[in-house]
């Protein structure tokens, strides 16, 4: 029953974004159709073909290798601080449990730089021409949005470098697309976050990433199109477009410079995280002082928290999507608070939730998994307008004008693939790691 709903609120997502549409009279249904049916074919295929199943655990298995050797820098860094929750090292040393900036974080500056030697030998540019040339020849956007989205599979608010030159002269509706697919996936480069976070309470987590960012492109030009419709003509329209990016001369500046962004991307997040977390701290006490006096008032048991609130924001949706009625006040808790706080709490709190039995169904957790899968969150929002605001200063307006309703278009994306994996979960997959 609960895959049939999971199915009809595909439909249901896309309702919505309708209903938030700046023009509803205008639907391009060609997107709609083909951007949904890439997302439930590519889906099948993962879920239900023997052959599409074993290339996931092969992708699992190849991301699990790859962070194996990523955790070999740290290891040496840091020695026992280090070891994951229940490791022992080679000198009977035992672990002190998990710390995110020691045992995490720089995960992320090892991917970064392995992505960097990707596109250094043309593995990456690759395999974006591959999706950018799907994307505009079946739903028939410009090749810049096309090429935008493809990158955003791979990366994160540097996408917008491969089209650099269509910036200034991209529509409204474009500049949205490009937005929300930034939001609506995750980068490569801190996937490997994730995967160490949720790693021993969801074994195959990494084969999940991996899908949720591919369903995530086709998902975000969906709800993209539908909020804010094409009403011009692109001038990239139907275009096959090459990516524009600044290769390294060698090898090893390769290496370096991806090093060098990655632990800037680290730095980033620590800063994020200090400041959200502790704004976040600041504003619930505030909210929920002056919550409980209403409580007292009113003899009501309403949580004044600010992920609590958006947890009752998010609960239809977490129905909708198809979480079962049981799990779906935590898994809404945690779609809320990804709003404000970043995919990174949200994920650390998803493995505790999952540690603590708190949620009680493998269809919950992975349903949770894919919701959370991408940048939509309030932060975003400044990085992505503001990442894209510098390589074209003169589409700033334009940029902030589109920001929120890009945000919202990348949330409802990020459900929206969520019930897309909902619809095949089958309790015994072997895609759950049992």
């Amino acid at each position: 029953m609960y895959n049939l709903v999971s199915f009809c609120g595909i439909f249901v997502l896309m309702a919505v974004a309708w209903a938030l549409s700046t023009d509803r009279k205008i639907v391009n249904w060609r997107v709609v159709v083909w951007g949904t049916a890439l997302q439930l074919l590519f889906a099948a295929v993962i879920f239900l073909v023997p052959a599409g199943t074993k290339i996931f655990l092969v992708i699992n298995a190849s991301v699990d290798k790859v962070l194996e050797s990523a955790t070999a820098g740290t290891k040496f860094l840091f020695g026992r601080l280090a070891l994951p929750p229940g490791m022992k090292n080679e000198m009977g040393e035992e672990s002190l449990g998990f710390i995110l900036a020691i045992q995490a974080l720089p995960t992320v500056v090892f991917f970064a730089s392995f992505m960097a030697v990707l596109y250094y030998i043309g593995v990456l540019p690759w395999l974006v021409r591959i999706f950018s040339r799907a994307f505009t020849k079946l739903m028939r956007i410009s090749g810049a949005e096309s090429l935008s989205t493809a990158a955003n599979i791979f990366v994160g608010v540097e996408s917008a470098t491969v089209i650099r030159p269509h910036l200034a002269t991209m529509t409204r509706s474009e500049l949205c697309t490009i937005l929300t697919g930034g939001m609506a996936t995750i980068a490569s480069s801190v996937m490997a976050l994730y995967v160490f976070i949720l790693q021993r309470q969801f074994p195959t987590i990494a084969g999940h990433l991996v899908s949720a960012s591919i369903i995530g492109a086709p998902a975000a030009i969906v709800m993209s199109k539908l909020m804010l419709p094409e009403t011009g003509r692109p001038e990239t329209l139907g275009m096959d477009l090459h990516p524009q990016y600044q290769k390294e001369s060698t090898l090893m500046e390769a290496i370096i410079n991806g090093a060098d962004a990655g632990f800037r991307l680290v730095l980033g997040i620590i800063a994020l995280l200090l400041a959200l977390l502790g704004l976040v701290a600041l504003l619930d006490m505030i909210v929920s002082g002056i919550g409980g006096q209403i409580n007292a008032l009113l003899g009501t048991h309403v949580d004044w928290t600010l992920r609590g609130l958006l947890g009752y924001l998010f609960y239809p949706f977490a129905l909708i999507i198809g979480v079962p009625h049981s799990d779906a006040a935590v898994v809404a808790r945690l779609i809320g608070e990804r709003a404000i706080l970043t995919e990174v709490k949200s994920y650390q709190d998803l493995a505790a939730a999952l540690a603590a039995g708190q949620i009680h169904d493998p269809r919950s957790a992975l349903i949770a998994a894919y919701a959370l899968c991408g940048f939509a969150h309030i932060p975003s929002v400044a990085i992505f307008v503001g990442g894209t605001a510098a390589l074209a200063p003169s589409r700033t307006g334009d940029l902030a004008r589109v920001g929120f309703r890009s945000l919202a278009a990348a949330t409802l994306a990020c459900l929206m693939i969520a019930a897309v994996a909902g619809t095949f979960f089958t309790g015994g997959s072997i895609l759950m790691g049992h």
